[in-house]
């Protein structure tokens, strides 16, 4: 089966970004097919590469990174949203005469249109957080 994943909630604040790094993995090593994974909302935060957490904490978005690593993941932020809340890729950055950028390896930027795509591609676009 191919999976669209949509994930709404950031990392640390809700359960939504956990559930769905733990369903894209074990879908993913039960040999589905993950289309794209959206990140949508407070979700955009799963992708900046400036989270510290504790030692002793799961980094949430070191995992994503290496997952995409290991399976090519599309992983996706959208654009307006991460623009809010102040998430830019290196062409953003400029773009918007800002000098520093903070995009998480394996992630990257872009419209609406990615969700919508992956809603058409895959068979089932299962959304995580409100």
């Amino acid at each position: 089966m191919k999976f669209g994943i949509l994930i709404n909630e950031g990392p640390y604040t809700h359960q939504a970004s956990d559930s769905a790094y733990q369903f894209t993995k074990a879908a993913l090593e039960k040999g589905h097919e993950i289309f794209r994974v959206f990140f949508y909302h407070d979700g955009v935060n799963n992708g900046t590469r400036l989270t510290v957490p504790p030692q002793d904490d799961r980094n949430v978005v070191t995992r994503w990174s290496e997952l995409a690593k290991q399976y090519q993941l599309d992983l996706v932020l959208c654009v307006a949203a991460a623009q809010r809340r102040g998430l830019l890729d290196e062409n953003e950055a400029k773009r918007n005469g800002k000098d520093a950028h903070n995009i998480a390896e394996g992630f990257r930027i872009s419209g609406l249109g990615q969700l919508i795509e992956a809603g058409i591609q895959a068979d089932r676009l299962v959304v995580f957080g409100d």
